[in-house]
């Protein structure tokens, strides 16, 4: 199969943004992903996904923390930022001692609970260490294009 066409297929799932955090050597790394979902409720797990061909990966990976940060709409350019467009001022907080950015609708602090390899990826399992969150309307990712959320009028029967 085309790597292009399956890029496509995936590309028809709406997704939150999301930059994930680390700290390294008292310097902060991050990217861009939406290869991101909620594991577990007890305990309280998450999962990312990150890329081999990545610098964030060795970060992670010796750190043995991420944060998740899920972009509001108005948080594009953080986005783009971590996605390798840098230009973007970008506002750092702190949760659990890790870095997180300012305004993000949440932020979830992690450990690193288990590193699984699967084709050119690796999928970090953390424990849930600490977030906050606020009630915004997030920023979405489709079809190779960012998005904003739109509430649909209801049907009655």
């Amino acid at each position: 199969m085309d790597d292009r066409l399956f890029r496509d297929a995936m590309g028809k799932f709406a997704t939150g943004v999301t930059v994930l955090l680390t700290e390294h050597e008292g310097a902060t790394h991050g990217m861009t992903a939406n290869g991101f979902m909620s594991v577990s409720l007890d305990p309280k797990l998450v999962l990312i996904s990150v890329g081999h061909k990545t610098k964030f990966i060795h970060k992670v990976s010796q750190s043995k923390k991420y944060t998740v940060n899920i972009l509001a709409e108005d948080q594009e350019h953080y986005s783009l930022h971590f996605a390798g467009k840098p230009g973007a001022d970008v506002e750092f907080e702190t949760l659990a001692e890790q870095p997180v950015l300012k305004g993000a609708i949440a932020q979830i602090a992690c450990e690193v609970v288990s590193e699984h390899i699967e084709g050119d990826h690796t999928l970090f399992v953390g424990k849930v260490v600490d977030l906050r969150f606020e009630d915004k309307n997030p920023l979405l990712f489709f079809g190779g294009k960012y998005r904003q959320i739109a509430e649909l009028k209801s049907v009655k029967a």
